[in-house]
């Protein structure tokens, strides 16, 4: 890797040039009939549909823990795309998330789409989770399983 890589995907100087190699966990996923708006392509809220799964997914898979059973819930505080080339239906698409900074009670991700023909980052989206009592809604710290996966993965990267 080069010094660039090191860098946030959205701090690099051309994020068109971002490879799932940036990443820290890569998905397949299918898209559907319905995901296409009348202009032929994804439609730009199937992009944060595909987000929020992907997160959630790797989030679950890699804590072990069941994230609809925890005292705390992780909600989205900010989110944003920036788009590239379409992606479209029948084509699978692969869903690319990297953990950029953990703080106290937040999760900032980075996450790339990929027509799964293709090299090419289609879109970058950034995404902030915040973590806050189920009851309360007060927030509160990362779960420990949580903050323990989301570390791993940084480790891996490093």
């Amino acid at each position: 890797m080069t010094s660039d890589d090191a860098r946030p995907p959205s701090e690099l100087p051309d994020p068109r040039s971002l490879t799932r190699e940036h990443f820290d966990h890569v998905a397949r996923v299918t898209t559907r009939w319905t995901d296409n708006d009348m202009y032929g392509h994804l439609n730009n809220a199937v992009y944060y549909e595909l987000f929020d799964t992907a997160i959630n997914a790797w989030v679950i898979s890699a804590s072990g823990v069941d994230v609809t059973s925890l005292p705390e819930l992780g909600v989205v505080a900010e989110s944003g795309c920036r788009f590239f080339a379409e992606l479209e239906f029948p084509h699978p698409v692969d869903v690319a998330v990297r953990v950029e900074r953990v703080g106290r009670s937040s999760v900032t991700y980075s996450l790339g789409l990929f027509d799964s023909r293709s090299s090419m980052v289609a879109a970058l989206g950034h995404w902030v989770h915040v973590y806050i009592d189920r009851t309360t809604r007060g927030t509160v710290p990362v779960p420990a399983a949580v903050r323990e996966a989301l570390a791993r993965a940084q480790e891996a990267r490093a």
